[in-house]
């Protein structure tokens, strides 16, 4: 059985560390700001958290097990395409603006361990993308919209959302623009990439 201080504390470091990684990214971050933004001395975080590794691991495992579920019961549920691609789009902007370091994290882990990585999310499971495409090809059956193969549209909506917080680096710098600025022009995102989508595909 879990202690339940040792569960508080922990809880409290992770807040701590999501709040100094989102402000210094994590190579800015350090494991002495994190310890006093917690409230704790250095000593108890590395008894909770060897590394400062580790606990970037750890709130982006968490960010993608809460993340993945949501958005797969998004494209499998029962809402017409075009509400589907705006819920879609307005979860994915809400999450990686609250984890904006979420798409690099599983890219890595994608990329190094791509077996281990499937297996741990879907499991044995059918596609995430496969009712979503049932759709798509019965929306284009019934000429609702044009012909598009699913998984190019699931690229282009996954392209949409995560580019600009990959990309942020370049841009901000380029254009000069600050992080409520971002924030702003992400919250328009929610509603630009559903309408762009389906201005692009619709009959």
């Amino acid at each position: 059985m879990v202690d339940p201080e040792s569960k508080t504390a922990q809880r409290r470091i992770l807040t701590a560390a999501k709040r100094v990684f989102l402000s210094k990214g994590m190579a800015g971050a350090r494991m002495q700001d994190i310890a006093d933004t917690a409230g704790i001395n250095k000593a108890m975080l590395h008894y909770y958290f060897r590394s400062k590794q580790k606990l970037f691991d750890k709130i982006m495992s968490d960010a993608v097990a809460n993340f993945f579920p949501r958005v797969v019961g998004i494209l499998n549920g029962d809402l017409p395409l075009a509400e589907k691609i705006q819920c879609f789009a307005a979860e994915y902007v809400d999450m990686l603006l609250e984890n904006p370091y979420l798409p690099l994290f599983v890219l890595n882990e994608a990329s190094l361990h791509p077996a281990r990585f499937a297996k741990r999310w879907w499991k044995d499971r059918e596609s995430p993308f496969t009712e979503f495409a049932r759709q798509v090809e019965s929306e284009v059956a019934a000429r609702n919209i044009k012909p598009v193969h699913p998984l190019q549209l699931v690229i282009n909506m996954l392209s949409l959302c995560i580019f600009p917080f990959i990309s942020r680096p370049i841009w901000t710098q380029t254009t000069g623009i600050d992080e409520e600025g971002f924030r702003a022009f992400m919250l328009l995102r929610k509603t630009e990439i559903p309408r762009f989508i389906m201005d692009a595909i619709k009959n």
